[in-house]
């Protein structure tokens, strides 16, 4: 199984931006479809983005498209996501995640990061 650190979050002013990574190990990266999701105060975690193993493809979720970026560095074993003009309502616990297949599903992804704080504020 790979294991998986997220870093990057913080508080930041609404309008700014923040650059979230997520670093693997144990694991080469290459094998795994890479997912991003959310968890804000009292609410289940939610999808937010997804990679594909060689990073041709991405997709992501209406409330965020347009304002992130998802990309990813296999020589590095990194997955990254760009967000730009953040919202309050980003306020989240953001988490990486690992699948083999492209999917928005929470219960499809076999490994998780710990997570990273995510503040917006207003």
């Amino acid at each position: 199984q790979v294991q998986l650190v997220e870093s990057g979050g913080g508080l930041v002013q609404a309008g700014g931006s923040l650059r979230l990574s997520c670093a693997a190990s144990g694991r080469t990266l290459s094998r795994y479809v890479m997912g991003w999701f959310r968890q804000g105060p009292g609410t289940e975690r939610e999808f937010v983005s997804w990679i594909s193993r060689s990073g041709s493809s991405a997709y992501y979720a209406e409330s965020v498209k347009g304002r992130f970026t998802i990309s990813r560095d296999n020589g590095k074993n990194t997955v990254y996501l760009q967000m730009n003009s953040l919202k309050p309502e980003d306020t989240a616990v953001y988490y990486c995640a690992a699948t083999y297949i492209p999917t928005t599903s929470v219960a499809s992804y076999d490994s998780w990061g710990q997570g990273t704080q995510v503040t917006v504020s207003s």
